[in-house]
């Protein structure tokens, strides 16, 4: 088959479900609506926020509680077009319409209105319904179960509510929010007219017009591609761009706040938003997964096979039995037989069974696909933070530049972390924690107030607030950050109160201060100052230079308890860790001695800026630990490892993981991380733990394990069907079986099959990472698939001499017997194939799989002696065909045993 008929026969698929999706009520958004969100943006823009928010229907201290619930039942709730569900209705049409029940309905059609053939247009029509109706309950259930995982992480938005007249404000509202409550609400139910605070690491929730900024940088990659963040400001726009994305006070839903802070009027929400616009349009059309790609490969196998066999049998019946139409009924329900049908069930519903597990372990699936990804990871890249260690940071010391205790370094630590507006970090929070040092400052007492602020970002790694001292009116720039980045900025040092030239020895002293403080495990922030005149109110990073370095502050980050543990726990299942980590190399090198993760080599951040992309990918495969890197490289990593055909894991939970969780093979993040995290994550973990992780790639490795044997199976069965058909097609004056007896060995085949989902998987299986190889199943089903050929032309021949089943009047007994060792082969070797050992002796099946199959077996058995026989064109069978059946099956189970224990040692087991 060539790829252009491949394409039209999809294309050609997919547009009927789209036609036919159309008479359900989905429609897809279109072009107009884009235009009515940028038309409504661009009038915005053109107002003053006094103005904005009054054409919005808003006011400064934000909507009340009583408007807000009018207008989310005005416009619903902020949620775009993808996070909507399909109906019913649009779920089983979906699975109505694809190859396979086409064929099926047309078969039946065939027998009920051309062959009056009511018999078998029944149980024809009994497949496409049992089959569906398996895939749909199993699919269906399936997203509820990842719609409820979903719904426990929450992405919340921070809002200001007002407090209607008349009403008393609660007590512990400060006396500048008399009139407005600031509070987390969930993103989807924000309305149009809500009043929202932005940060550093939140997403933008809705398209917002900017009413106050400082230092705030957008980044509109999700919607332009342009990777470098866009600073907007509160001001008019006028005239308007060309580019309405270029909007210089408007916010997009899907961006993201990379730094600084903003208070914004909501525009527009869900549906209405650009985002959400674009997104309606494009509904299914997300890019494949690796996962997704493999299954497609092998579906389209199997299609080449039976678009190759199908015509075959049809010409060699056609001459040979003189009955085209009975030519074609045969033909279709070999096409039938050989269509892998019960595919889309089977990983389905192997993919929920994990993600279902995997809840279990406090693991959140974003996305079912994900759960293969996670257990083909051969590479898992994460930061040290809070997985190696304790995610628990305390402030151990506060240094002056010669080593001793300081209070004066912790009282400017203190108002840099008190007065930021921004997120507050780990180290924030634990300098924070300091309640003596609050009231030393006389803080509660007003003794400070902010005068601005120069928010932190990755490049600069520092951040800056401006306080006024109000008992001198003097202007104080605290700036707090990275030891490089800080000495960088200072031209002068403080001991003891006096400031002193920093000379060339004095930084080398500082930077072996910073260097004998990490080789002791602590984290080290460097502390500056500077004198500030005090007219002046606004300030930049061109303020933060010729500062005063007056000393140091200690973190400590103690490692987990279960990081040892863990970390030989995916040694032991073949999976590499490495990281990446915006920290320095000196204090990572001495968390991963005490972890006992063995480092190969380091490499910083500023060395990989320096390295073209081939250097980078031979780097990658050698080094442990990448320190001091940016968002960027840290994708730049991630990109390096897939160059060399690595499936890699990413976990992290800061604003500056968002890059590499996309570029991941599976992005994972914890539910405390920052939006932007959390959005770009395909798994959640509720716990971060690398213990959990463990857990997930076994988890995933048994799916895909299950998987691969329904493939296995089928595509060998597949192949051998293809000789044992076309052979007794051309040799038999009849036709081998009736069409009405594939279609029921189909039927019950697939059946059996039903319960592989529960199989066990040996121990063995899971101890390497597992990918689709679609080469290696080809090999097996070349290798495979004639066994079972041998043993059909060997019932062939007893049917045919043995027992005199040789002319028309006879070919029901010859029909009957190779039915009844075809489905009881076919059943059988699943047993063979499910594992690399002795089976039923080294490795059972699930107690399920057994029961199907005894089950199977025995329906098989019984048929042609039921009520039914005579329907489905059965004869009773003499006694002695039973043993010498018995010996036929035992014979070819040890012989596909042994080739599958050949091929093992000559290919390997996939």
């Amino acid at each position: 088959m060539t790829q252009t008929s491949q394409n039209f026969f999809k294309n050609f698929v997919e547009k009927s479900i789209d036609w036919a999706a159309t008479l359900f009520g989905h429609t897809k958004k279109t072009a107009p609506q884009t235009a009515r969100a940028s038309e409504t943006l661009g009038e915005i823009a053109r107002l003053s926020p006094d103005e904005a928010l009054f054409r919005i229907g808003s006011r400064v201290e934000g909507l009340y509680d009583a408007e807000a619930e009018e207008r989310l039942e005005r416009y619903g709730k902020n949620i775009v077009a993808r996070e909507e569900r399909k109906s019913a209705a649009q779920h089983i049409l979906r699975l109505l319409v694809n190859p396979l029940n086409v064929m099926l309905l047309v078969l039946a059609a065939t027998n009920f209105f051309f062959l009056d053939d009511f018999e078998s247009g029944a149980i024809v029509s009994a497949m496409v319904v049992l089959s569906v109706s398996l895939c749909f309950i199993q699919e269906y259930r399936s997203d509820n179960a990842a719609e409820k995982l979903r719904a426990m992480v929450s992405t919340k938005a921070s809002v200001l509510r007002g407090i209607p007249p008349g009403e008393s404000p609660p007590e512990n509202i400060g006396k500048e929010m008399r009139r407005s409550i600031r509070r987390e609400i969930p993103i989807d139910e924000l309305v149009p007219g809500d009043i929202i605070w932005l940060s550093a690491g939140d997403i933008i929730p809705a398209d917002v017009r900017i009413l106050s900024a400082r230092d705030l940088f957008i980044n509109q990659a999700a919607l332009t591609g342009e990777s470098l963040p866009i600073e907007k400001f509160p001001t008019l726009v006028e005239p308007a761009p060309k580019n309405f994305l270029e909007l210089g006070n408007i916010a997009y839903m899907g961006s993201h706040v990379t730094s600084g802070t903003a208070r914004a009027v909501t525009v527009t929400t869900g549906r209405e938003t650009y985002f959400g616009s674009l997104a309606g349009s494009m509904i299914g059309r997300r890019q494949q997964t690796s996962f997704e790609k493999g299954i497609n490969r092998f579906t389209w196998l199997m299609i080449r096979f039976m678009l190759v066999m199908v015509p075959l049998v049809f010409i060699i019946n056609g001459f040979t039995k003189h009955n085209w139409m009975e030519a074609f009924i045969f033909a279709m329900s070999v096409a039938v037989g050989l269509t892998p049908e019960m595919l889309p069930m089977i990983v389905t519903v192997n993919l929920s069974k994990g993600a279902l597990a995997m809840s279990r372990k406090k693991v959140i699936v974003k996305r079912l696909n994900s759960i293969q990804n996670f257990g083909a990871m051969d590479v898992l890249c994460t930061d040290k933070t809070g997985t190696l260690t304790q995610d628990k940071v305390i402030m151990k010391r506060c240094v002056d530049l010669s080593g001793n205790e300081n209070d004066d370094v912790l009282n400017f630590a203190y108002l840099n972390s008190f007065y930021q507006t921004g997120l507050k970090n780990l180290l924030d929070i634990a300098v924070l924690e300091h309640v003596d040092v609050r009231k030393d400052l006389h803080i509660d007492d007003m003794a400070y107030a902010l005068v601005d602020e120069i928010p932190f970002d990755f490049v600069r790694r520092r951040m800056s607030v401006v306080v006024n001292k109000r008992e001198t009116q003097q202007h104080i720039l605290i700036c707090k950050g990275a030891v490089e980045e800080i000495l960088s900025i200072c031209t002068k040092g403080e001991l003891y109160g006096e400031p002193f030239d920093m000379t060339l020895e004095h930084r080398n002293d500082m930077i072996k201060l910073a260097s004998d403080l990490n080789e002791d495990g602590f984290r080290v922030i460097a502390v500056a100052h500077k004198d500030m005149p005090p007219e002046q109110t606004a300030y930049g990073v061109r303020d933060e230079s010729d500062l005063i370095l007056i000393g140091y502050i200690a973190f400590l980050d103690p490692p987990k308890e279960t990081a040892r543990e863990a970390l030989a726990g995916l040694a032991r299942y073949g999976v590499k860790v490495k990281i990446l980590t915006g920290d320095n190399d000196i204090v990572t090198r001495k968390i991963c001695k005490e972890v006992n993760l063995e480092i190969d080599n380091i490499l910083l951040g500023g060395d990989i800026e320096q390295m073209t992309d081939e250097v980078l990918a031979q780097k990658v495969e050698t080094t442990t630990v990448f320190a001091k890197l940016s968002p960027a490289q840290k994708a730049r990593v991630i990109a390096a490892l897939h160059r060399n055909n690595h499936v890699v894991g990413f976990l992290g939970d800061g604003i500056n993981d968002g890059p590499a969780l996309k570029a991941a093979d599976v992005g994972v993040s914890v539910d405390t991380a920052a939006d932007i995290a959390k959005e770009s994550a395909d798994i959640i973990l509720l716990e971060k733990s690398l213990l959990v992780l463990e857990e997930g790639v076994i988890e995933g490795r048994k799916v895909f394990g299950n998987i691969t044997k329904y493939i296995k199976m089928g595509a060998s069965s597949n192949f051998g069907n293809m000789f044992s058909v076309i052979g007794a097609s051309a040799l038999l004056p009849f036709l081998p079986m009736l069409p009405i007896q594939v279609l029921t060995n189909n039927l019950l085949y697939d059946f059996s099959q039903t319960t592989i989902p529960t199989d066990h998987i040996d121990d063995e299986y899971l101890l390497k990472p597992r990918q689709w190889d679609i080469g290696h199943i080809a090999r097996f089903m070349i290798f495979l698939g004639p066994i079972s050929s041998i043993f059909d032309y060997v019932t062939y021949a007893v049917m045919y001499y043995g027992f005199g089943a040789n002319t028309e009047a006879t070919s029901s007994l010859f029909q009957t017997g190779w039915f009844v060792e075809s489905i009881l082969t076919q059943t059988l070797i699943i047993h063979i194939i499910r594992t690399n050992k002795i089976p039923f002796i080294e490795s059972r099946a699930s107690l399920a799989l057994i029961f199907t199959s005894i089950l199977i077996c025995a329906i098989g058995i019984w048929l042609p002696e039921s009520p039914f026989a005579h329907g489905l064109g059965f004869t009773h069978l003499p006694g002695v065909f039973w043993p010498i059946v018995g010996v036929i099956i035992f014979c070819y189970l040890i012989l596909a045993h042994l080739m599958k224990n050949w091929f093992i040692r000559r290919f390997g087991w996939s």
